[in-house]
């Protein structure tokens, strides 16, 4: 489904991803592991698009230069230079850690602004869904979202991501500040993502216990640089992870 060839990525001469290459293929859910800094949001941001808007924005301002190398392969395209709101037309959608809402509206309000470019038949459904995933938002409905705990908001942004019907579901750093219930009940949602809709998701973390029993198949990034790879039993099981990784 989706193919990393020896991607690279300079801010000015600082090297943020070295020579990364990795493999998702349809129907899994793949972990990238990896400390703060390591490279894990500026690889999403790559493989969004959101580096392209970056890119321009930066020049245009003549701001810090931003080169990208390497090759992005989705279902056979490659799409290294392709925009954003194209990759996303193509079933590529992010979830930014903290990502975004619009406070002011009510959770239902905020699905439906997710969803403007959709039939109003697939919105629906796609809220719908939504709701059965995370049935707390149905109960939160009406309240505006800037009243929600942390938790809730952050089901919010993956209800809004869900709405525009992703083939591939990026999560960057989902369980960021969420207590280890609200953990749980977001990685539980990601499980009945494969299992229901067949969604394929790539997420990003720094703590691991959490993630590993999920996983597929996961990437620990160290500075910009793939580092250790493998399912997520191998990489329980591996005592360099459970040391930096899952706490033990």
């Amino acid at each position: 489904m989706l193919e990393v060839k020896n991607l690279m990525v300079f801010f000015e001469n600082a090297l943020a991803i070295n020579d990364l290459s990795l493999e998702i293929h349809e129907g899994e859910i793949v972990g990238m592991i990896g400390s703060n800094s390591a490279g894990k949001t500026t690889l999403m941001n790559a493989l969004s698009g959101l580096i392209i808007d970056m890119r321009i924005k930066e020049k245009r301002k003549g701001g810090e230069r931003i080169s990208l190398y390497g090759n992005i392969i989705f279902n056979g395209e490659d799409i290294t230079e392709t925009k954003p709101s194209e990759r996303v037309k193509k079933g590529i959608v992010l979830c930014r850690e903290r990502h975004p809402i619009f406070p002011e509206s009510s959770v239902l309000e905020n699905l439906k602004i997710a969803g403007y470019l959709k039939k109003r038949n697939e919105i629906k459904e796609s809220i719908d869904t939504v709701f059965e995933l995370f049935p707390a938002l149905l109960q939160l409905q009406t309240r505006k979202a800037g009243f929600m705990s942390g938790g809730e908001q952050q089901m919010l942004a993956i209800g809004m991501a869900l709405v525009v019907r992703p083939k591939l579901l990026l999560l960057d750093e989902p369980l960021l500040g969420l207590s280890p219930m609200m953990q749980q009940v977001v990685m539980e949602a990601v499980v009945r993502l494969k299992e229901d809709s067949g969604i394929t998701v790539l997420l990003s973390e720094q703590f691991a216990r959490p993630v590993l029993p999920v996983i597929d198949r996961g990437y620990v990034v160290e500075n910009g640089m793939l580092a250790l790879y493998g399912t997520g039993e191998e990489l329980m099981d591996n005592p360099e992870i459970k040391s930096a990784y899952v706490g033990i």
